[in-house]
């Protein structure tokens, strides 16, 4: 018995170590989806942000597929997902925006250097838009409906992968 608990310490050391390897190999999701995909867009009256664009406001955001866009001038990934967002308009798509806790000079320098993909710019200072939305970070994009519901959410940048995925979700929005 005593030869079998000498090697107890080496026996946890394993599993600890099995566990800590899974783990690296295979992480969990650890992403916070929104609540409100399948629900109507929450009531949001957003300001412009800039001042050739309007603001986006709820009722505006309904008639054919479109994606909002929560992004920052500040947040690295959403400079990785510019191009794919400029593809997207490329193909037609509607590309709306909620700037969150952002600066207009900032954000026109990010638009400048890097394409503006978008037709309209919410200004969220306070990022109660993007808690409504359900959105924990940037950046996250959302398809919207023709009748204004959330219809699909993607969390995290738009990578080229993702530009076929974002047009087929737009499709079945129609």
């Amino acid at each position: 018995m005593k030869r079998l608990l000498l090697w107890a310490p080496l026996g946890l050391f394993i599993v600890v170590f099995g566990l800590v390897a899974s783990g690296l190999v295979k992480p969990g999701d650890r992403a916070v989806r929104s609540a409100m995909v399948g629900k109507p867009l929450p009531a949001l009256a957003l300001p412009a942000l800039l001042a050739d664009k309007p603001g986006v406001v709820t009722a505006e955001l309904k008639g054919k597929p479109r994606l909002l866009n929560v992004f920052a001038s500040w947040c690295i990934p959403c400079i990785a997902e510019a191009p794919q967002l400029l593809k997207l308009k490329a193909a037609g798509v509607e590309i709306d925006a909620i700037a969150i806790r952002d600066t207009r000079e900032a954000v026109q320098q990010f638009l400048a250097q890097h394409g503006d993909p978008y037709t309209k710019i919410g200004d969220d200072k306070a990022s109660a838009a993007q808690l409504a939305l359900g959105s924990s970070g940037v950046p996250e994009t959302f398809v919207i409906d023709r009748a204004g519901r959330i219809a699909y959410q993607h969390i995290g940048d738009i990578r080229e992968d993702d530009v076929a995925m974002l047009l087929r979700e737009l499709e079945k929005a129609k």
